[in-house]
Formats: structure tokens, C-alpha cells, sequence
């Protein structure tokens, strides 16, 4: 009588203190032996009540919340919000203005996808050298936002009709750098890992997202994207001026994690094309539209959104005449794209569980606020 291995299922905690959850966030996994047959998200460790901190502070002092959702993108997210109350309060921003906030949100996500590829790197076995290589280009971009507004990381440089403060005399020379470095670093992050024998393996047919199902449970950026679809606010729902620059939207074919990381890497390079025309054509004149010190929109409603680079980044701000929003409420990408999270792991290993939730790219604190 041949012997049979009996198992059965048991569950094991992934994160929260886990790097490869890259945050404070828990998946409860059911196992059989390595299969996963069941996966559930935990959120909420970082919860910090922003939105509703919102609604008692003035709509300038606002800004810096944003900076501390997705760390990862301060630039973008005080983007987002102060587009949001311009259109609550029918500010316009001048042409300087918004060619300045086009130039810093495409280097902010040169800088987010630098943390995402090699980050995603890591998780798939390719230890070090990618993710060391990706933070030394990430390096030149904080240094010209340290030069621009300040600090690296939360910049708070996006106000309320236009941008905290003019370009200084050593920022285009630092942005002319980016450009010619970056293409070559892109190009070598790629040889080094799209055609590496175990990052295949580890990747290909991972995570495998169709089309109708990025679609129904509302995806978008990179992990739309990966799956086909062409889809972004920059072309469908332009702002800033973004429909004066040429560039192309990257799509994937088979919505596997392999794709997300490929459309990720071209997503850099038409970045950089962005940043060229941007600087090329930066127009004189003022930076900002002097708003009041106390601003009190006229009572309504906005939504606004922009392409972050996580996806659909969205503000919803409810005014009632008062110094200080009735309502604010965010839109998360990471959290929307978390929701896909469970069908991807389902049915494969807990090894690529961890690969598709790099794929996925979360930020934790735009997931909980």
C-alpha cells in the first residue's frame, strides 16, 4: 500500500512587519502546503484620519496632508488637491505655472518608478544591484526637488494657483542631467532584468489581470495599463496643459506581472520626453495666481483627477462658503488596485503572492490616510 501525503489547509500572516508588503499591511493567506487558496486583505495600520483633520484646517494648510498619503509622490498628490479647489473656486493657473507643475509631476514619477522597479526587483529574487541602481538615479531627481522646494520627500511645493516658488538658475542644468542620464539607466535597468532567464520565470503568467477584469474592478495607471488598455487622465481628461506635449501610452498584452514592470520602464522614457518639450518651451511670466489668504470658495462641489503614478488620482471637495472644506475625500489608486489583489494570489504560490503585490506598486499611507 503506497503511502498518501495528507494536507490540509492552515493560515499564515503575511506582513504586517514584512518588507515584502512594502508598508503596514497584512494579507491572511489560506494555504495548502504552497498553494494559495484563499487570501485576505488587512488594512487600516496606518490609519491617520486625514481626510477628516481636512475639514477643520484651511484649504492652504491642507497641502501638506497630501504630501504624506503616497510619500512616494508629493508632488503629484499636491497636484491633485490643488487642482481640485481651483475648480471649486474657478482659479486659473498661469501658463508658467502649469508648464513648472508638469515638469515636477513627470519627475516625480521618473522617482516613483524608480522605487518600483527595483523595489519589485527585490521581490522577485534579483537582490541589491537593481534596487541600488534605481535609488542612485532616484537620488538626482530629490536633489533637484530639494533645490526647488526644500525637502526631498514631502515637498509642499504645489499651492493654490500655480507653485510655492520660481524655478532657481541651477534647475534647469540639474533637469538637462536627468535627461541625458536617464535614458541610458533606463535602457540598462532593462537589459539587466527583461530578458534574465529567473526574472522571466518569476514574472511571466503571474498575476495575470484580463482586460475585463482590470476594467470591472476599476484599475487604472500601470495596472490598467499592463493589461491592454489605453487608458490615461494625461490624454483622456487633460490638465495642466498636457495636451500641448506629444508622448505615447504604453500598454502591455497578457497582464501579467512581467508586463507591468515593462510598461512601467516606457512609462520613464515617455516621462522624460514630457520633461524635454516642458523645459523647452517654459514660458515667462508669473508663477502663480495670487489667491486670498483666507479662501472661501463659493458653495458646490469638484471633483478633480490627475494621472499619478500609482493611476486615477482623484480629490472631492465640498465647499459651504467657509474657510475650510464641508468635505474632502480622496481617491487612492493604490486602494482601488489593491481590490484585484486576491484574484491574482488565488491559486498560486505564496512566492507570487509577494511578486504580484510588488506588481502592484501600493503606497500604505494613500491606502489607509
Amino acid at each position: 500500500m503506497t503511502g498518501i501525503i495528507k494536507s490540509e489547509p492552515f493560515v499564515i500572516n503575511i506582513g504586517p512587519q514584512h518588507p515584502s508588503t512594502h508598508g503596514v499591511f497584512r494579507i491572511k493567506a489560506t494555504v495548502d502546503g504552497e498553494k494559495v487558496i484563499d487570501a485576505e486583505m488587512v488594512m487600516g495600520y496606518l490609519h491617520r484620519s486625514m481626510e477628516k483633520l481636512a475639514e477643520e484646517r484651511t484649504y492652504t494648510q491642507n497641502i501638506p496632508f497630501t504630501d504624506r498619503t503616497d510619500y512616494l509622490s508629493s508632488m503629484s498628490n499636491n497636484l491633485g488637491y490643488c487642482l481640485a479647489v481651483e475648480k471649486l473656486a474657478g482659479i486659473e493657473v498661469p501658463p508658467r505655472g502649469n508648464a513648472i507643475r508638469v515638469i515636477m509631476a513627470e519627475l516625480q514619477r521618473l522617482a516613483s518608478h524608480c522605487m518600483a522597479i527595483g523595489a519589485f526587483a527585490n521581490d522577485t529574487g534579483a537582490w541589491q544591484t537593481p534596487v541600488m541602481w534605481a535609488f542612485r538615479e532616484r537620488e538626482k531627481i530629490l536633489d533637484i526637488f530639494e533645490v526647488t522646494s526644500g525637502a526631498r520627500l514631502t515637498c509642499n511645493y504645489m499651492r493654490i494657483g500655480g507653485v510655492a516658488f520660481d524655478l532657481r538658475p541651477e534647475f534647469e542644468p540639474m533637469v538637462r542631467r536627468v535627461l541625458r542620464e536617464f535614458p541610458p539607466f533606463i535602457d540598462e535597468m532593462e537589459g539587466l532584468l527583461s530578458g534574465n532567464e529567473i526574472f522571466i520565470a518569476r514574472t511571466r503568467g503571474v498575476g495575470v489581470l484580463t482586460p475585463e477584469m482590470a476594467t470591472n474592478a476599476s484599475l487604472s495607471g500601470p495596472m490598467l495599463r499592463g493589461s491592454g488598455i489605453a487608458w490615461d487622465i494625461r490624454k483622456a481628461d487633460p490638465y495642466c496643459g498636457y495636451e500641448q506635449y506629444d508622448f505615447d501610452i504604453p500598454i502591455g498584452y497578457n497582464g501579467d506581472s512581467y508586463d507591468r514592470f515593462i510598461v512601467r520602464l516606457e512609462e520613464m522614457r515617455q516621462s522624460l520626453k514630457i520633461i524635454q518639450q516642458a523645459l523647452d518651451g517654459l514660458p515667462g511670466g508669473p508663477f502663480r495666481t495670487e489667491v486670498p489668504l483666507a479662501l472661501r470658495p463659493p458653495k458646490g462641489e469638484a471633483y478633480a483627477r490627475i494621472e499619478s503614478p500609482r493611476g486615477e488620482l482623484g480629490y472631492y471637495l465640498v465647499s459651504d462658503e467657509g474657510p475650510s472644506p464641508y468635505r474632502f475625500h480622496i481617491r487612492p489608486p493604490s486602494f482601488i488596485n489593491l481590490s484585484a489583489l486576491k484574484e491574482m494570489t488565488v491559486g498560486g504560490t505564496v512566492a507570487d503572492a509577494i511578486v504580484v503585490l510588488g506588481s502592484i506598486d501600493i503606497v500604505v499611507g494613500e491606502i489607509d490616510r
